[in-house]
């Protein structure tokens, strides 16, 4: 029996397929790493543009982990950059509404800043697990199979998750 053909990346029809194929789970998977809706695009568009770059290099085999390790590496240069800038500028206040008082504000902005920091500190499974059933809606059974994992065992990361929030809020 012959082996099949190999797909080769560098030809447009199999990079579209696999654009069309794992472009979503890309920018969602940068999304849970913690990039806003417009950085996960723009990162994960960085990732396939890398990809077309180094096609020759890619067995199509292989394109899905190297989208997810191009896109993983370059969420953290982009949070180190992130972190160099923000040594040097200050943040711009916030936009509020006229009817709220100064100190529904704060509390507002100091609440907001709390959460954040505690989900930040969470271990990163639990984040993702934690984000995609809160942020998306996700059941624990979609969150397993889009993870590959068991739904006991996204059960187990959202427990712990809530449990360390729980701690880390207290701490704050």
């Amino acid at each position: 029996m012959e082996p099949l053909p190999q797909k080769d990346v560098c030809q447009e029809p199999v990079f579209q397929e696999l654009f069309f194929a794992h472009a979503r789970h890309v920018r969602n998977f940068l999304y849970y790493k913690g990039a806003n809706a417009s950085e996960s695009e723009d990162l994960m568009q960085e990732a396939f543009l890398r990809m077309w770059r180094d096609c020759a290099k890619v067995p199509f085999e292989k394109a899905r982990g190297f989208l997810f390790a191009v896109a993983g590496n370059l969420f953290l240069d982009a949070k180190k950059h992130e972190q160099v800038v923000l040594r040097f500028q200050r943040l711009q206040p916030v936009e509020t509404q006229e009817d709220e008082t100064p100190q529904f504000q704060l509390e507002t902005r100091e609440l907001q800043d709390r959460l954040e920091k505690a989900i930040a500190q969470l271990p990163e499974n639990q984040r993702i697990v934690f984000l995609m059933n809160r942020m998306d809606k996700m059941t624990y059974a979609d969150i397993a199979d889009h993870l590959d994992l068991s739904v006991k065992a996204v059960e187990k990361r959202m427990s712990k998750a809530l449990v360390e929030l729980r701690q880390i809020l207290k701490g704050i």
